[in-house]
């Protein structure tokens, strides 16, 4: 999948659920996505060149984040053995299992 599949599939999954309350950026190699939960919705889009403030930063490689949309991979085994790293408010990436 492209970096514009995901941010779709991630629209429609975050659109399901209650507004996140923080801004959430992914790393996904040379790609960004952000998730922004402070508004009445979860809005997501890609985001490149640019400096953007968030709560939490996700980083993973996009072949990680295809394996963990696909259920090939659970989100605690991928934190674990070091596929994805997390920096900031911890309590906004415990919110992820609902957008895999």
């Amino acid at each position: 999948m492209t970096i514009d599949e995901f941010v779709a599939d991630m629209a429609v999954k975050a659109g399901g659920i209650d507004p996140l309350g923080k801004r959430l950026l992914f790393l996904l190699d040379d790609e960004q996505m952000l998730i922004d939960g402070t508004g009445e919705a979860n809005v997501v889009s890609k985001v490149s060149g640019q400096e953007v403030e968030t709560d939490c930063t996700v980083r993973m490689s996009i072949d990680t984040f295809g394996k963990l949309q696909r259920k090939e991979i659970k989100p605690f085994m991928a934190v674990a053995s070091g596929k994805i790293k997390v920096k900031g408010d911890m309590s906004i990436a415990a919110k992820l299992k609902k957008l895999t």
